[in-house]
C-alpha cells in the first residue's frame, strides 16, 4: 500500500499542476462529451424512427409468404404471392400470448389519373344535357364553360405574341367559335352537336391533366385503426364497416390535389412563420410567388362571368387598384414579398378562396384507381373517398403523410382476383347457361363428336334488366359500391403482407425466434420480417447514422490518441531530471512507469467526469426544450415536430469508459520511454 499511496499523492499534486496535463485533460473532456452526446442522440433517433415506423403500418413484424422470391420491402414495388390459408395463420399468431393483434398491409402503387380542366367542364355539361337539368344550372356551366374557353383563348393568343407557342389558324378559329356568343345559342338548339365540337376541337388544346401515383395499403380498415391507434381521421367519415372505401393521407391529399396556387401560398406561409426562412434569402420561396403570378389560368378557368365579376369587385377593393383585367389582378395580389405575404394570403383566402373548388377531388367523389395485376393486364376500380388520415405527431412527414388506406375487397379487385361474390356469380351463370366443365383429354369429342351434349344452337332472348342485376339499375352503374360485405368475406380476401403488433414489455430479440420455431412446427407457409427489415432503406437509414458516428469516434480515438501521446512524450521529456532523480534515489522502473500510467488515470477520471456531467446537463436540456425538425423529412425521424432525446446510463458508461481506455493506452509508449532514461544521462541533462 506504501508504492501506491505515494503514486496516487504524486498524481493528485501534479493533476493541475502543467499545462500539458490541462490540455490533455481537455481532449479527455472534449472526447468523453462527444462520445456520450453522439451515442444517446443516435439511440434517441433510433428509437424515435422506431415509433414512426411500427406506428404508422409496418407493425413490429411483418409476415408474408414463404413462397416470395425476395424479401420483403414495404418501401420497393413488390409483387408478392399471396398468403396461403391467412385466416389459419392469423388465428395461430394470435394464439400467442405475446402478440396483441395481425392486420392484413397490402402495399401496391396505383394510379389516379384526373382530367383537364376543360374535360371537367365538358362532362359536367354533357350530364346536365342527358338528365336534363334546371335551366339556371344549364345556364351557369354554360357560363363556366365559356369563360374557360375564353381564358384559353387569350392565353394561346399571349403565347403567339411572345413566339412562346406558334399555335395553327384552325387552332384559334375553334377557339373563336367556342368563346362567341352566338355559338352558346346554337348550343340551345343542338347541344349534343356542340358538345362534339367542344370535345374534339377544344379538350385537346388544353394538356393539364396529371396522372397521380398513389400508393395505398390495402386492409381491414376497421382492424388498422384499433391497432394503429395514432392513427385519427383529419377530414370526413370513417368507412362504414363492410363498405368498399378509399381513406388519403392529408399531406398526400394537399399535395397532389390542391389547387397548385393554394398549395404553394400555404408553403411559403409555413416557411416564413414556422421554420423562419425569409423570401427574399430563399430562391426557392422566390420561386413559388413567380409560379403563382404566371400560372393564374388554374384560378380563372374555375370563375365563370358573375365570379369574375365578383373576384374583381374584391380585388379591387382589398388592393386599393382600379385595374379591371381578372388576371392582372390576381398577378398583383400573388407579387408577394416578406412585407405584404401575411396580408397578400389572409385576402387570397378570404376573398379569392370562397370563390373557387380548392381540391380537384372533394370528399365523397368517387375516385378510379388503376393498377397492373400481376398477371400484366390493367385493372380498375372505383372506389369512395371518404376522408383523410393522419398519424399523431406526423403531420408533416411526407413518409408517414403518404399513408392511404384502402379496404380489402378493392385491393383485391386491383390485384385481379376474384372476391366471393364474383365466384359465385359465375357459377350462377354458368348453372342458368346450362355451361359443364369439360375434361382436357375429352375435349374433342364433347365439342365436335356425333353425340355431343353440350353444344347448341343460341336463340336470341329478351334480357329483363330488372331481374338480372336488380330493380332501379342503372346502365354503367357499379352497384358493388353499394354493397355491404361482410367480415367473413373480408377475412377470406387476398393477403400478400400483415403487420404484427406485439403486446408491451416484449422485444422482438425474442418474440421473433419463437414466432419463427412456431412457423415451422405447424407448418405455417409464412416468412417473418422485423420492421427495420421490412421497411428497406427507410428502416436501414439509422445503420448509417451509427456507421457514420462509430467512424467519427473512430476518428476522434486517432486524434485523441496522437494528441495525447505527443502531449505525454513531452511531458515526460520535461521530467527527465525528476525521473532520473527518482531513480538515483532508488524508483524503480516499474514504479516510473505506474507513476505515468496513474498521472493519466486520473486526468481521465477527473476531466472525463466533467465531461460526463456536462452531456448530463446538455442532454437534459435538450429533453426539456427538444430539438425541432426543421425539414419535413425530419419529422418522420423524430417521431414528431420536436425530438425529446434522452440519455442512459449505457451511454455514459460506454463513453467514460472508451475515452478513459484510449487515454490510458496513449500513455504507454511514453511511459516505457520515461523508463529508459538512465539516472546518470537525467543529471547530465539538467547541468
Amino acid at each position: 500500500m506504501g508504492p501506491l499511496r505515494i503514486l496516487v499523492q504524486i498524481a493528485i499534486r501534479n493533476l493541475f499542476t502543467s499545462t500539458i496535463n490541462l490540455v490533455i485533460g481537455g481532449i479527455i473532456l472534449i472526447g468523453t462529451a462527444l462520445v456520450v452526446v453522439g451515442g444517446a442522440m443516435l439511440d434517441s433517433i433510433d428509437g424515435a424512427m422506431t415509433r414512426s415506423l411500427i406506428g404508422s403500418g409496418t407493425g413490429d413484424l411483418q409476415v408474408y409468404s414463404s413462397h416470395a422470391k425476395e424479401d420483403l420491402d414495404l418501401s420497393a414495388d413488390q409483387r408478392l404471392p399471396v398468403i396461403d390459408d391467412f385466416p389459419r395463420i392469423k388465428q395461430e399468431l394470435l394464439a400467442r400470448p405475446e402478440v396483441l393483434s395481425v392486420v392484413p398491409t397490402n402495399v401496391s402503387n396505383g394510379l389516379i389519373v384526373t382530367g383537364n380542366a376543360m374535360d371537367d367542364a365538358f362532362e359536367r355539361l354533357r350530364n346536365a344535357v342527358r338528365t336534363q337539368a334546371p335551366a339556371e344550372q344549364m345556364l351557369s356551366l354554360k357560363r363556366l364553360t365559356q369563360q374557360r374557353v375564353r381564358v384559353l383563348q387569350e392565353d394561346l393568343r399571349n403565347a403567339q405574341e411572345s413566339a412562346t407557342n406558334s399555335a395553327e389558324e384552325g387552332e384559334l378559329a375553334a377557339l373563336d367559335r367556342a368563346a362567341s356568343d352566338a355559338f352558346w345559342e346554337e348550343f340551345d338548339r343542338a347541344p349534343l352537336d356542340a358538345l362534339e365540337f367542344l370535345e374534339n376541337r377544344i379538350a385537346k388544346l388544353v394538356i393539364d391533366a396529371e396522372t397521380i401515383k398513389i400508393r395505398y395499403i390495402g386492409t381491414d380498415l376497421d382492424s388498422f385503426q384499433t391497432a394503429f391507434d395514432r392513427m385519427h381521421l383529419r377530414e370526413g367519415t370513417q368507412v362504414p364497416p363492410g363498405k368498399r372505401g378509399l381513406l388519403m393521407g392529408q399531406y398526400f391529399y394537399e399535395d397532389k390535389f390542391k389547387l397548385k396556387t393554394a398549395r404553394r401560398l400555404d408553403l411559403i406561409h409555413e416557411a416564413l412563420t414556422v421554420k423562419g426562412r425569409r423570401i427574399a434569402e430563399d430562391p426557392e420561396l422566390r420561386r413559388y410567388v413567380a409560379r403563382n403570378q404566371k400560372q393564374v389560368r388554374e384560378i380563372l378557368f374555375q370563375l365563370d362571368d358573375l365570379k369574375t365579376q365578383e373576384l374583381v369587385s374584391r380585388l379591387q377593393r382589398r388592393l386599393g387598384v382600379g385595374e379591371q383585367e381578372p388576371g392582372k389582378l390576381l398577378a398583383l395580389l400573388l407579387n408577394t414579398n416578406d412585407d405584404n405575404f401575411l396580408e397578400r394570403y389572409q385576402i387570397f383566402y378570404s376573398e379569392v378562396a370562397p370563390l373557387l373548388a380548392l381540391y380537384r377531388i372533394q370528399l365523397g367523389d368517387m375516385v378510379t384507381v388503376q393498377n397492373v395485376s400481376p398477371r400484366g393486364y390493367v385493372q380498375s376500380v372505383n372506389v369512395k373517398f371518404y376522408g383523410t388520415i393522419e398519424f399523431k405527431g406526423l403531420e408533416k412527414s411526407p413518409l408517414a403523410g403518404t399513408v392511404n388506406l384502402m379496404d380489402l375487397l378493392s385491393f383485391q379487385k386491383l390485384h385481379g382476383s376474384q372476391s366471393q361474390e364474383e365466384t359465385r356469380e359465375i357459377e350462377r351463370i354458368k348453372s342458368q347457361s346450362g355451361l359443364k366443365d369439360v375434361d382436357r383429354s375429352r375435349a374433342e369429342d364433347e365439342l365436335f363428336g356425333s353425340n355431343s351434349s353440350i353444344v347448341g344452337a343460341a336463340e336470341p332472348v329478351h334480357i329483363d334488366d330488372e331481374r338480372v342485376f336488380g330493380e332501379g339499375h342503372k346502365p354503367g352503374e357499379d352497384k358493388s359500391l353499394e354493397e355491404t360485405y361482410t367480415q367473413e368475406e373480408l377475412e377470406r380476401s387476398v393477403v400478400l403482407s400483415a403487420a404484427v403488433l406485439l403486446k408491451p414489455g416484449h422485444t422482438l430479440t425474442s418474440v421473433a425466434p419463437a414466432l419463427e420455431e412456431l412457423a415451422r412446427n405447424k407448418g405455417l407457409p409464412i416468412r417473418l420480417s422485423t420492421w427495420k427489415q421490412a421497411s428497406g432503406l427507410i428502416g436501414q437509414f439509422t445503420l448509417v447514422v451509427k456507421a457514420a458516428l462509430y467512424f467519427g469516434v473512430f476518428m476522434i480515438f486517432v486524434v485523441a490518441l496522437i494528441v495525447i501521446n505527443n502531449a505525454m512524450m513531452m511531458a515526460a521529456l520535461q521530467r527527465v531530471h525528476e525521473i532520473g532523480t527518482m531513480r538515483a534515489i532508488g524508483a524503480q522502473r516499474g514504479f516510473v512507469r505506474w507513476m505515468i500510467i496513474l498521472e493519466t488515470l486520473l486526468l481521465g477520471i477527473t476531466f472525463g467526469s466533467i465531461g460526463a456531467l456536462a452531456s448530463v446537463l446538455l442532454m437534459g436540456y435538450l429533453g426539456s426544450t427538444g430539438l425541432p425538425a426543421v425539414t419535413d423529412e425530419m419529422y418522420f425521424f423524430f417521431s414528431g415536430p420536436r425530438l425529446f432525446p434522452s440519455i442512459s446510463a449505457a451511454n455514459l458508461i460506454a463513453g467514460y469508459v472508451m475515452v478513459l481506455g484510449v487515454s490510458v493506452l496513449s500513455t504507454l509508449y511514453p511511459a516505457i520511454l520515461a523508463t529508459r532514461v538512465s539516472p546518470v544521462q537525467a543529471m547530465q541533462a539538467a547541468e
